[in-house]
C-alpha cells in the first residue's frame, strides 16, 4: 500500500515522497501490515475556505482524510490534491513546511494520528 509523505531536507525545504507500507497475507480478511505504535488521535473539521500558508507540521503525524478535497504545496512549488480515503505522512516538522488549502468550497473531515519518536514504517 502506497501513501504520500511530506518531508523536509537538512536545509528546511519540503518535498513530496512515496512510502510503501508492506502488506502480508492475513487470511480470509485480506492483506495486513505489521502493527505500528500510535500516539494521540485528533479529529478535525476544516472550513471550506481554509487556506493556510507556509507552516511546518507540529509533529510527525499521519493525516487520514475522511471527507472533502484539499491541496498541499511544498517548497519546490509542486502541488498535489487529496480527497477522502487518502493518507499523508506529515514529517516536515522543521523549515518552510507546506501550504494546505480546501478545494471546491468543501469542508474537510480528517483524523490526525501522531507518530511516536523514532518510529519508522
Amino acid at each position: 500500500m502506497k501513501i504520500t509523505r511530506i518531508f523536509n531536507d537538512e536545509s528546511g525545504k519540503s518535498f513530496f515522497g512515496e512510502l510503501e507500507i508492506a502488506l502480508k497475507d492475513g487470511g480470509p480478511i485480506g492483506l495486513l501490515s505489521e502493527r505500528f505504535p500510535a500516539g494521540d488521535i485528533i479529529f478535525r473539521e476544516t472550513p471550506s475556505d481554509y487556506d493556510f500558508k507556509w507552516h511546518p507540521a507540529p509533529q510527525r503525524q499521519l493525516l487520514f482524510i475522511l471527507k472533502g478535497r484539499c491541496e498541499f504545496k511544498v517548497s519546490s512549488g509542486e502541488t498535489r490534491q487529496f480527497a477522502g480515503g487518502d493518507v499523508i505522512l506529515l514529517e516536515d516538522t522543521e523549515g518552510e513546511g507546506h501550504c494546505s488549502k480546501a478545494l471546491f468550497n468543501e469542508v474537510r473531515h480528517s483524523i490526525f494520528v501522531t507518530v511516536p519518536e523514532g518510529m519508522s514504517f
